[in-house]
């Protein structure tokens, strides 16, 4: 009994002392929100010293455990302004490590591993993944696209909810503003149906059927009908050169005597893609003989060949002509000019004599005036 009773009064002091023990254990290792967020940071900033350095798998392994634990922080309800830049800045170090990597087309499948869901990933990190997988010209980019638009539903006030808070759990506490949704809209409507796979009734219905406001509805849809309107243009354009082309060829089988291009020396016959055209311009500068009843006059000198149109052999005739009428003009200034100067010259000369021709009596100033009436004597 005595050994009974002497080791239940040794063990109850040890259980005392261990809880003691254990309570400062986890007083010491209890780390306040913002320790965590500098570990964070400090993490973050090493992920981007990796990819810096082109240590690419470092960087894409130490981003994907950041973002780890960011997406357990998010699930206990600690997510805030500065927590999504957290988020943005270890998702750019990934999409950009992994683009590196030639792993393009694993970008989004990773992102919506790490996020859980494709609604809870940042707008500017699944942009970038996807403009990267559009890059590189893989699969799959259009039902992501429409999978992240079809998660979110839009509020009077101009921003969107997700659809289903809690099925989409780890997405609960973000929500996406009117212009970030309208990027991916434009992304997905415009470059995805409209311009890689080229369905505009497809982009036309999703369009009219999207939760929009009246507004950018209409402003989408005059970007897809003006995107439709280029390539409708850019069509006929390009139809009108295959026609240019058939004629062309059409023209050099009937118009062209047999044997004509073998007659031509082999030192000026074009090379390249366009030797059709050469040669049938080649044949219009043989053959040509007229002058103003056609287009253009075709000169050769040497192994250079110019063709002039009559356009601007009218306006080198134009400006000769007014040389010539300019330089009559100048003859006949310069000669008036020349006589106006030697009459000038001559009625100064006829003044100059005039004035010395004149004789004058010097002693008229001191010679007194006779009065009037008086008599001159004689003599004088």
């Amino acid at each position: 009994m005595a050994l009974e009773v002497g080791t239940t009064e040794t063990t109850q002091p040890q259980k005392e002392e261990a809880k003691i023990d254990s309570s400062s254990a986890s007083e010491m290792v209890e780390i306040t929100p913002i320790e965590a967020e500098a570990s964070i940071w400090e993490d973050i900033e090493r992920c981007e010293s990796y990819l810096v350095c082109s240590m690419y798998e470092d960087a894409a392994s130490s981003a994907s455990s950041v973002l780890k634990r960011l997406r357990r922080r998010s699930s206990d309800g600690g997510a805030d302004g500065e927590f999504h830049e957290m988020v943005v800045s270890a998702g750019m170090v990934l999409v950009q490590s992994l683009k590196e990597l030639g792993r393009t087309s694993d970008i989004l499948n990773q992102l919506r591993t790490l996020f859980g869901c494709v609604a809870a990933m940042p707008v500017e990190v699944f942009l970038t993944g996807v403009c990267f997988q559009i890059s590189e010209g893989s699969t799959g980019v259009g039902e992501i696209l429409e999978e992240f638009l079809g998660n979110w539903n839009y509020v009077d006030a101009g921003y969107y909810t997700p659809v289903d808070k809690e099925e989409n759990s780890n997405c609960k506490h973000f929500v996406l503003t009117l212009d970030k949704y309208l990027e991916v809209a434009e992304i997905y409507v415009l470059t995805v149906l409209g311009r890689i796979l080229n369905d505009g009734d497809l982009a036309t219905s999703w369009v009219e059927k999207a939760a929009l406001p009246e507004e950018k509805r209409q402003e989408l849809l005059r970007k897809l009908h003006s995107l439709y309107s280029v390539k409708a243009t850019n069509s006929e354009l390009s139809s009108s050169e295959n026609m240019l082309d058939e004629n062309e060829a059409l023209l050099k089988e009937e118009i062209l005597p047999k044997g004509f291009l073998n007659s031509i020396d082999a030192r000026s016959i074009p090379i390249g893609e366009s030797d059709k055209k050469k040669a049938i311009l080649k044949l219009y500068g043989k053959t040509e003989t007229g002058f103003w009843w056609f287009r253009t006059i075709g000169l050769k000198i040497g192994n250079t060949r110019m063709v002039i149109s009559n356009g601007k052999i009218l306006l080198g005739c134009l400006i000769l002509l007014a040389c010539f009428v300019l330089r009559r003009k100048g003859a006949n200034l310069k000669r008036f000019i020349k006589k106006q100067a030697v009459s000038i010259k001559n009625a100064l000369l006829d003044f100059w004599k005039l004035a010395f021709s004149y004789q004058v009596n010097p002693l008229a100033a001191v010679q007194p005036l006779a009065a009037p009436g008086a008599a001159i004597p004689a003599g004088r």
